[in-house]
């Protein structure tokens, strides 16, 4: 099978939600993109908190 990340031949991919989407991807590829997902949510965070917003995005 081929990682939708890195697009090379694996032997086991895992399906995970990027932006709203399932890709099947690597490990490596889908530990990179949680870690990814957590900083946005920080940084989405640090904006709410700053601009004192109460309501949802």
């Amino acid at each position: 099978m081929k990682c939708q990340g890195c697009k090379e031949d694996v032997d086991e991919v895992v399906a995970i939600k990027v932006n709203g989407r399932k890709k099947k991807l690597c490990e490596e590829c889908a530990e990179e993109a949680e870690m990814a997902g957590e900083i946005e949510e920080g940084a989405l965070d640090a904006m709410r908190d700053m601009m004192d917003f109460k309501g949802k995005w």
